[in-house]
């Protein structure tokens, strides 16, 4: 094993027990802030896998936009529901166990689906060139409808929060 495979396979492994590491804190802590910078260090944990499978863009895009944009949506409706953060409600869902029966259910499936696989990749249909204008072009015309749609949740979380942020101050 060369030294740069070694460092690849290294930084892969370190990038996915990040990304691990912030998922499990994101589930397992009862302070929503807490739980909301878990799930900002489990984005960044998959934004390093991209980048070490030389998706550069696409790791770009997942800190702009979850990192960036998401997590800073999550914080504000956090920091906005004071009742939460000043533990007059509990955080605490009574229906965990079901929660964890059907992740491990989904997991199981993924797993089985993802090893019965064919991961034969076909060598002549590589793309040459530069990928982003081919797919700039894509997202603003056969995939607008889902672009814009996104948009749309996103502007909805956000003034669902306002409305609780209200509700909770009256």
């Amino acid at each position: 094993m060369t030294t740069q495979l070694f460092l690849s396979n290294l930084g892969f492994f370190v990038m996915g027990v990040l990304a691990v590491a912030g998922a499990l804190i994101a589930v397992s802590q009862q302070n929503l802030l807490r739980a909301a910078l878990g799930l900002i260090l489990a984005f960044l944990g998959v934004a390093g896998i991209y980048f070490m499978l030389e998706a550069e863009f696409v790791g770009v895009v997942q800190i702009l936009i979850y990192v960036g944009a998401i997590s800073v949506l999550i914080l504000f409706a956090v920091m906005l529901t004071r009742g939460l953060m000043q533990g007059r409600n509990s955080a605490h869902n009574t229906q965990w166990m079901a929660a964890a029966g059907i992740a491990l259910l989904l997991f199981t499936i993924l797993a089985a689906v993802s090893l019965g696989a064919n991961w034969h990749i076909d060598a002549s249909r590589t793309t040459v060139g530069d990928m982003i204008p081919k797919l700039g072009t894509e997202l603003l015309t056969t995939y607008l409808l889902p672009f814009e749609a996104i948009s749309l949740l996103l502007l909805a979380a956000l003034v669902g929060a306002i409305v609780i942020a209200r509700e909770e101050n009256q």
